[in-house]
């Protein structure tokens, strides 16, 4: 049942980034690194669901935030993004209270990268930040901070430093 929730996931939110083959790719290589570092990290099955879940609506939040303020800025997706993430979750379905209550939390602190404590959330944070790192084609001092005072897991570390080794 997850698989098809996920792929639901995929197309409820390739409908709503229409037109925007940039931030498909992204939620797509978000979740992608999402899976595999919460996988290799020993994450239980409840919450690996739920980290996949909210790496596929992490984003949500800036068309509104892009309509509302102009801006996309991390705090506008993080204000702005819950309400649709359960809307979308909920027209999916499969997904209890709880889940969609946790799902909704990640998206609101996706870009709140102090006070981190969940491991879920800490997973979420570094697939994001290597893709962003990567689409913003940033230089190397940002990588070495990024490595320095984002990254914590052994396994988001070693995507890091092997994707930009050189």
């Amino acid at each position: 049942m997850k698989n098809e929730q996920y792929a639901k996931l995929v197309m409820e939110m390739t409908a709503w980034d229409t037109g925007s083959p940039k931030r498909i790719q992204h939620f797509l290589k978000v979740h992608a690194f999402a899976r595999t570092i919460g996988i290799l990290e020993g994450l239980d099955e409840e919450t690996l669901y739920i980290l996949e879940s909210a790496a596929l609506v992490h984003d949500i939040g800036i068309r509104p935030a892009l309509d509302t303020y102009g801006n996309d800025a991390g705090a506008y997706q993080e204000e702005l993004g819950p309400a649709p993430a359960e809307a979308i979750l909920r027209k999916v379905g499969g997904y209890n209270d709880a889940e969609i209550e946790r799902i909704c939390w990640l998206v609101a602190h996706h870009h709140t990268y102090t006070n981190i404590e969940q491991i879920d959330h800490r997973i979420l944070i570094e697939a994001d930040f290597l893709v962003n790192l990567y689409e913003s084609n940033v230089k190397y001092k940002a990588i070495l901070a990024a490595n320095a005072h984002v990254f914590a897991t052994k396994t988001g570390k070693t995507i890091l430093q092997e994707m930009f080794q050189n």
